[in-house]
């Protein structure tokens, strides 16, 4: 028998026998007949026919490919909302990829309101609905979650849990290191600052929830095959042009289809290459040893302690412990032929798991090793599931990249899977999980895939502070300011790949370096790396270190004139004989203006949510001047989308017009133009010296744009302002950027001029109201639930996507309305505080800032009515309000009104 305490050298000897066999093992083979703590019921049998297991349609509305959670749990869903001609197809037997082996744990509390719903929904229907509907216990066992602080940092990040938490009715203590122990008597709590117990989680058995997954799918009429591989899928081109799935083919038939939804975990990557889709992901191993029996562990919770990155999972009357390894062993390809398969357990690299445990669980030393567990898990560049339609194929669906979480959250994105193949769209907010939200570029650039993987693999039990960054796969994507911007302290951020400007450091540059991997893999682990350091200060639930920076940014922009570098910024031309058809369609603004004129909208989904937010500018025809316009195929739109989510509104578009058949064409010109924008008080005196045009109000109006010389260069300058003040943006060719930019410098140097940030932004932004898009504004809101009616076009009689929609939910009422929120008390708020309405919670905060010229913390959140009636106007002004921060709660006033400029004076130039 081996002995835990056995794995390492300064207790007892160095290994214990068992341990030596394994060590240093570092092989990607397979080894057979490894023991897991489930029933192997699920498992091919001696002299089973190797054929499928039932006979192959000719036809189907869709083929789920791959066995596991997210295959099993799809096809569920799509069979329960009604589409039941479906067939799953799994190469060998249902679970025998990754998921036979998953510790099966399910807790309930995240940082983001989307996955709390998502593991509430895995959590009932493994709890409750599949046993009602087929009579299958799944395995589930309500023992609990204990999650271990041994920081303040961490503790507060449990008190911003709890809070987000009492909104969803989710029940959750905060413990003392006495009330744990009294909960855990095995455990060491001497160095633990406190914990959080949530006693509605629990674990699940992966075989009995797949099994029952599957007979209540099959019992609605949906198909499950086993043994049969996929060999090939065919895809068509239609009319446009557009590549759609077509057929799945197997060495025993072919099925036609128009969808094929790739569920196949670890080889999905593999199942792409067959379409033509970048599926990016990386396998590494992923571990976990079961103990022998301990006694007194019975109906202990399962624990996690963060600080050691270990998982300890109640398993009977013994323990699974696991955890996440800042060195895991990557995988470049894992077999076909891994099929209920576990490699060597490699002591080397998971005895610190050991380690941590038996800091925490003392017994554990004297306690001998049950078995090893130890097989592929695919993981991602961000720890986010990979999901939707794939931009390529369409038809191709993807759901995959479960980073370890695919039972817990299968259920879940099994849902919003299967709303998305049936009604075009998730019913939740799933950008996040979106393959569209990763640049083309970036989805098969094998550097930032693996890098970002291991960094997030490593940081997965890491505190969530509000202002994290990456330290992986920087400098990707950066654009013609940013060496200039770098030499003057810009404190770069990275979204979508871009090198964004976040704020200007007054202690010089601090570049960001290649990634070191943290020292691990014989890399030197940078010293003296001044990025990091800053960083490293902002990481707090506090107000950060460079909170007076970011002041000084937002008050120069107030009151004098601040520039910003908006070049991330998306860029697209949309035009074509079907141009003016396909704008009415996709925008709820009445875009076609006369040109010159710049329209603020929103693009929906059929649903009515809002897909994105940009600005629509309509082009003079004439000759093209690449890329400041086009060669004109009737009507020219230039669309100016946010950057880190450019890729998603570029596929949106792209969709959408196939869907309707408009014959236009969209253009990006993102990597050939730079944006900086000019904005404040003082802003028209300065681009006035460069400019050659009239920038008074009756010459150059609010939402305006001309092609004009800035310093003897060509630009587009469009007077618009994100931050509520005077001020233009200039769109300029990228060889003219610097020029341009040091002649605005040059011009606002005696009118005090200063390079401002993204942190400024989003704080002056918010102060104006304006909406940023995946936080107060997404795809499960409305635009009158977000307070954006004005954008929509429902006093005309041009229809666009979703306004049935909204015409009905108009008419009805809404159910939900975002309200801004102000606190008098000095304490920072970041979103997920919890909002109260005469003490009962409704909502929660989804954007929160301090705005510096009110001088005070600002909030929003979509709020709802106690009783379930309509939120009227009424119902907001004369209902109290609090908002709960970390356990404290602020009496909070509500503003149906943005608290700045209410009557938007300043962008229009007249300053009191």
């Amino acid at each position: 028998m081996a002995f835990l305490g056995r794995t390492f050298g300064s207790v007892r000897s160095p290994f214990s026998t068992l341990c030596r066999t394994a060590a240093r093992s570092y092989s990607s083979e397979p080894t057979r007949d490894k023991s897991v703590p489930y029933e192997k019921k699920l498992q091919k049998q001696d002299g089973a026919s190797s054929g499928p297991t039932k006979p192959l349609p000719r036809s189907a509305d869709a083929v789920v490919i791959g066995g596991g959670s997210l295959g099993c749990q799809t096809i569920y869903h799509l069979a329960k909302m009604g589409m039941t001609n479906v067939v799953l197809l799994e190469r060998d037997r249902l679970t025998s990829g990754t998921t036979w082996h998953t510790a099966g744990l399910l807790g309930q509390l995240r940082h983001s309101d989307v996955e709390i719903e998502l593991l509430a929904h895995t959590r009932n229907v493994i709890s409750k609905d599949l046993e009602e509907e087929t009579g299958i216990h799944t395995g589930w066992i309500q023992n609990g979650g204990l999650l271990l602080a041994n920081n303040k940092n961490m503790l507060d990040n449990f008190r911003r849990l709890i809070s987000l938490g009492k909104v969803y009715g989710i029940e959750s203590h905060l413990l003392s290191p006495a009330e744990t122990k009294d909960l855990y008597p095995l455990m060491k709590v001497d160095d633990l600052c406190g914990s959080l117990y949530i006693p509605g989680d629990g674990t699940m058995d992966p075989a009995g929830v797949c099994t029952a997954l599957t007979r209540a799918a099959t019992a609605r009429g949906a198909a499950v095959i086993e043994n049969c591989p996929v060999t090939g899928i065919q895809v068509r081109t239609d009319d446009l042009g557009v590549k759609r799935v077509k057929a799945v083919e197997t060495p025993h038939g072919t099925i036609n289809t128009p969808c094929v939804v790739n569920c196949a975990g670890a080889w999905a990557d593999k199942l792409g290459e067959m379409v033509g889709v970048k599926v990016p992901l990386i396998s590494m191993h992923h571990a976990y040893v079961v103990t022998e029996r301990i006694e007194g562990i019975q109906n202990m919770p399962s624990a996690r302690d963060y600080e050691a990155s270990v998982y300890l999972r109640l398993q009977g009357d013994a323990l699974s412990v696991g955890g996440f390894e800042p060195n895991p062993i990557f995988l470049d390809e894992v077999s076909d032929s891994f099929i209920f398969h576990l490699f060597d357990y490699n002591w080397d690299v998971f005895t610190q798991h050991i380690e941590g445990a038996i800091n925490r669980i003392p017994v554990l030393e004297r306690t001998g090793i049950k078995s090893t567990v130890c097989g592929p898990e695919s993981f991602t560049a961000d720890h986010k599931p990979l999901m939707g339609e794939a931009p390529e194929v369409r038809g191709f669906y993807l759901g995959c990249g479960f980073n370890s979480s695919g039972m817990m959250l299968g259920g879940g994105c099994g849902r919003e899977l299967a709303h998305w193949i049936i009604h075009g769209h998730p019913e939740r907010d799933m950008y996040g999980y979106d393959i569209r939200r990763f640049h083309k570029s970036l989805k098969d650039n094998q550097r930032w895939i693996r890098e970002r993987s291991h960094e997030s693999y490593s940081k997965r039990y890491s505190v969530v502070f509000p202002f994290d960054e990456p330290l992986a796969s920087r400098n990707m994507r950066k654009d013609p300011f940013h060496q200039v911007l770098l030499e003057q302290g810009c404190v770069f951020q990275q979204r979508n790949g871009w090198e964004r400007p976040g704020w200007f450091s007054q202690e010089g540059p601090a570049p960001v370096k290649d990634y070191d991997y943290y020292g691990v893999y014989d890399f030197k682990e940078h010293v003296d790396y001044k990025y990091r350091e800053l960083l490293a200060r902002e990481y707090t639930f506090d107000f950060p270190a460079h909170h007076d920076v970011i002041k000084n940014e937002c008050l120069s922009c107030r009151r004098d004139v601040a520039v910003f570098n908006m070049s991330l910024f998306g860029k697209f031309y949309l035009t074509g004989p079907d141009a003016k058809k396909a704008a009415d369609w996709l925008f709820t603004a009445d875009v076609n203006k006369k040109p010159g004129s710049t329209v603020y909208t929103c693009m929906l989904n059929k649903s009515g949510g809002v897909e994105a937010d940009l600005t629509v500018s309509r082009l003079q025809p004439g000759a093209a001047n690449l890329p400041l316009a086009p060669l004109p195929d009737g009507d020219v739109y230039y669309l100016a989308t946010g950057g880190a989510v450019a890729e998603h509104n570029w596929n949106h578009i792209k969709t959408v017009c196939q869907d309707q058949g408009f014959r236009c064409q969209l253009m990006d010109h993102t990597e050939d133009m730079g944006v900086i924008s000019i904005q404040g008080p003082k802003s028209r005196d300065v681009l006035q010296e460069l400019l050659d045009t009239d920038l008074s109000n009756d010459a150059f109006p609010f939402f305006t744009h001309k092609v004009v010389n800035a310093a003897g260069h060509q630009v587009r300058a469009m007077r618009l302002s994100f931050v509520g003040e005077l001020g233009w943006e200039l769109h300029i060719p990228k060889d003219s950027c610097l020029p341009v930019y040091h002649a605005v410098m040059a011009a606002g140097a005696k009118h005090g001029i200063i390079n401002s940030g993204y942190r400024a932004i989003d704080s002056l932004s918010i102060e104006k109201e304006h909406r940023h898009w995946h936080a107060d504004l997404r795809p499960d809101d409305t635009p009158l639930e977000a307070g954006l009616a004005f954008t929509c076009k429902l006093s005309s009689l041009i229809a666009f996507q979703g306004r049935d929609r909204l015409e009905k939910q108009k008419e009805a009422g809404l159910r939900k309305q975002i309200v801004c929120f102000t606190i008098d008390e000095q304490v920072p708020m970041f979103g997920l505080e919890a909002i109260f309405c005469n003490g009962v919670p409704i909502g929660h905060l989804r954007r929160s800032e301090y705005g510096f010229f009110i001088n005070k913390t600002i909030g929003y959140g979509y709020v709802r009515n106690p009783d379930g009636g309509v939120v009227t106007n009424d119902f907001i002004e004369r209902s109290e309000f609090t908002l709960e921060r970390m356990g404290v709660t602020y009496k909070a006033k509500a503003h149906l009104k943005s608290p700045f400029d209410p009557e938007n004076k300043r962008v229009k130039g007249i300053y009191a």
